[in-house]
């Protein structure tokens, strides 16, 4: 019977696919104990190589049975689909094996990572690029493989013109955003796990794709912005060079702080603690103005959260300085009291009332009036008697 046949050629062939894979397991362990490359192989391609050795199986054992024309080519056809795309998934395992056999050998779990960061963060946009490139290329060999599709081809491209150019504006924000990813992946202005100020909001650079990237916020938010934000809007990289920041904490104290004494406090308490990395700490007045005198403290630190630990702890460490050893820095308000007179108040010597007009020439006070006399006063005449 031909489905008896078929049967058997596909136990057949089932049995020598599950041997080979077995052969092939117990190879590459073996490998895997000497090799970390192995290992990952495994773990990447071990289920895609199983099902596409499974599927060309089951094929050859249709090929060489005797049923109908009919069953014949539609399992066949059947087995041809299903043989394409488990090779476009072993195809995109194989690729991201590769992948990650170029990650391992640069460490992101080290001080002076910038260069891993970099390589990373491009290596994950080519796999996502290499994914949907082969799942394109599988689909397409799939519809293909319809007779109906082929001849469909030239109506279809008669139409390109205008099909292509109306797809360009409904998607033009999507490419807008896929040539984005791709220019933040080759252009080292972020990396996965660079630290970022965006949107006012501190965070880490958790996921960098075609399309998006997500920031992971301070308190444990993820932000997820367009690709095109970050070629079109300002924004802060806190590692983009280097992870070493340098940070300040400022006091207003009062004017009887001793910032010498405040000074020696502060190198006191830095070979203290892990947090600082010995390139800066120093201590200056920066204003005294207002009552209050403006105490700065700069501090430096191998990263950003680090160093935000180590402003906590200077901050901390000074205000106990500060109460502990020298309450008097603590700032004051003061208010003077006075119980002198004022000039204003002071009783005023009445004086006798002016008998010239307030708008005379010379007046004001009794020496003016007399001044004013010698000019304005009656002159004196004299008279010749005629008969002298």
């Amino acid at each position: 019977m031909p489905w008896l046949q078929t049967l058997i050629f596909t136990v057949i062939a089932v049995a020598i696919a599950i041997v080979v894979t077995a052969v092939v397991a117990f190879i590459v362990r073996r490998i895997a104990r000497r090799k970390d490359w192995a290992g990952l192989l495994v773990k990447r391609a071990r289920m895609p190589f199983r099902i596409f050795l499974l599927v060309i199986a089951l094929w050859a054992g249709v090929q060489a049975s005797n049923l109908d024309p009919w069953w014949r080519e539609f399992l066949s056809h059947s087995m041809l689909v299903a043989s394409i795309a488990a090779g476009t998934w072993l195809v995109c395992a194989l690729a991201i094996f590769l992948e990650d056999l170029g990650l391992a050998r640069y460490r992101t779990d080290v001080p002076d990572n910038r260069h891993a960061r970099r390589l990373r963060t491009q290596v994950l946009i080519i796999r996502r690029i290499t994914v949907v490139a082969a799942v394109l290329i599988g689909l397409g060999a799939i519809l293909l493989t319809f007779p109906g599709v082929s001849a469909a081809g030239a109506s279809l491209l008669a139409s390109a013109g205008l099909i292509s150019i109306i797809a360009g504006l409904a998607a033009q924000s999507t490419l807008a955003n896929v040539f984005a990813g791709v220019q933040l992946a080759f252009s080292d202005a972020i990396r996965v796990d660079d630290v970022v100020i965006v949107e006012t909001e501190w965070g880490r650079i958790e996921e960098i794709t075609l399309t998006y990237v997500v920031v992971h916020l301070w308190d444990d938010r993820r932000m997820v912005l367009p690709s095109t934000y970050f070629t079109t809007t300002p924004f802060q990289n806190w590692t983009r060079k280097n992870s070493e920041l340098m940070g300040a904490v400022e006091f207003d104290l009062d004017w009887r702080v001793k910032p010498d004494a405040m000074r020696d406090e502060l190198h006191r308490i830095m070979e203290k603690t892990e947090l600082w990395d010995h390139r800066v700490a120093i201590l200056q007045v920066t204003d005294a103005l207002a009552g209050y005198v403006r105490i700065r403290i700069l501090v430096t630190a191998v990263d950003a959260p680090t160093l935000f630990d180590l402003r906590c702890y200077v901050r901390e460490s000074m205000v106990s300085w500060v109460q502990q050893v020298s309450p008097q820095t603590v700032p004051h308000s003061r208010v003077e009291l006075s119980e002198t007179p004022l000039e204003s108040d002071a009783p005023r010597k009445k004086t006798a009332p002016s008998k010239t007009p307030p708008d005379a020439l010379f007046s004001g006070d009794a020496r003016s009036e007399l001044r004013g006399s010698q000019f304005t006063g009656p002159v004196e005449v004299q008279r010749v008697d005629p008969h002298e």
